[in-house]
């Protein structure tokens, strides 16, 4: 399969590893837009790209700017949209709904959601949608075998609105343990953090879904501490609540559960081993990217037919 990759130039998260998880599963032409290039689409397409060279075009760029050119995405044939953040069309944020509005104007897309339920509910719209999860990078994340000096920890942000949730509980936890919540630079620094936490607090509270670090602490040897999400989810990515990660429902019962792992530390071990095991045979960005390919493959559905009106704003779109 010939594929047109289009990914942020700029981005804080480093996704090389699961760039070439898709690249080395396709003939993948890979090209990094920066600001202005995903800001008018309409002319990097009509300039520099050949569609009859690719079974699939594959974009991965800001939300933000492909709503604001729906009218030209529409034109563009064999499209999958891969998007790790549609969880935030079914929460209180500014994109509540928005990404339902935006794959309405693209019928004929493929959506590749990293949230099963998300996916769920997309397909319940009408949507052609597959769910991949996120994953973490098997190039940089491991297990160092440092001795684990913090016992309880996050690491990451709590300064965006979808974030409100994880905060107020962070917050609350903080408020009754010796939590540390930090933010480190990527790369060597965030490895080496993960390697000194024996406890890692996931706190992706109202979000639906499961994100990147919950895989990145489990594949550093950190046991999972992390917020239920209703149990599709867990399901679908085999989660086994003090299986393979710990799960709670609110501060209380995460005290607990926490209760019980320091008064039996193999008890903790054993966890976090099966978790680290879970996700290096699973979620590693070399089976996430395959996975990415796997579900881009099969045939696309074919989009209703342009009216007259709409295949003359498609033309002019690439034209103009």
């Amino acid at each position: 399969m010939n594929v047109l990759f289009l990914v942020q130039r700029e981005q804080r998260a480093i996704l090389d590893r699961f760039y070439e998880g898709i690249t080395d599963n396709s003939h993948c032409d890979l090209r990094w837009l920066g600001k202005e290039e995903q800001a008018d689409l309409r002319r990097y397409f009509r300039e520099q790209v050949d569609l009859s060279r690719y079974d699939r075009i594959l974009f991965f760029l800001r939300f933000k700017q492909e709503i604001k050119q729906a009218a030209f995405i529409r034109s563009i044939p064999n499209l999958v949209i891969l998007e790790h953040d549609a969880y935030q069309n079914y929460i209180p944020c500014k994109y509540t709904g928005k990404f339902s509005a935006h794959y309405h104007k693209l019928p004929g897309a493929r959506i590749i959601s990293s949230g099963a339920e998300v996916t769920r509910r997309l397909r319940e719209e009408g949507f052609d949608a597959a769910f991949v999860p996120k994953g973490y990078d098997q190039a940089l994340l491991r297990d160092l075998g440092l001795t684990r000096d913090i016992e309880l920890a996050f690491v990451g942000s709590t300064n965006s609105v979808a974030y409100s949730g994880r905060k107020a509980l962070l917050d609350e936890l903080g408020g009754v343990e010796n939590l540390t919540v930090t933010r480190t630079k990527s790369g060597e620094e965030y490895l080496n953090t993960l390697n000194r936490i024996r406890f890692f607090v996931s706190a992706d509270v109202g979000m639906g879904e499961y994100m990147i670090k919950n895989f990145e602490a489990m594949a550093c040897g950190c046991v999972l501490l992390a917020y239920y999400q209703g149990g599709a989810e867990e399901q679908a990515l085999g989660f086994e609540d003090m299986g393979n990660l710990v799960l709670y429902r609110n501060v209380a019962e995460l005290r607990e559960k926490l209760g019980i792992l320091r008064a039996d530390p193999q008890l903790a071990q054993r966890i976090a081993q099966a978790g680290q095991r879970l996700v290096t045979e699973r979620y590693s960005f070399a089976a996430v990217g395959k996975a990415v390919v796997e579900a881009m493959t099969p045939p696309l559905v074919t989009p209703p037919s342009l009216t007259a009106w709409e295949r003359v704003r498609a033309r002019w779109s690439w034209l103009g």
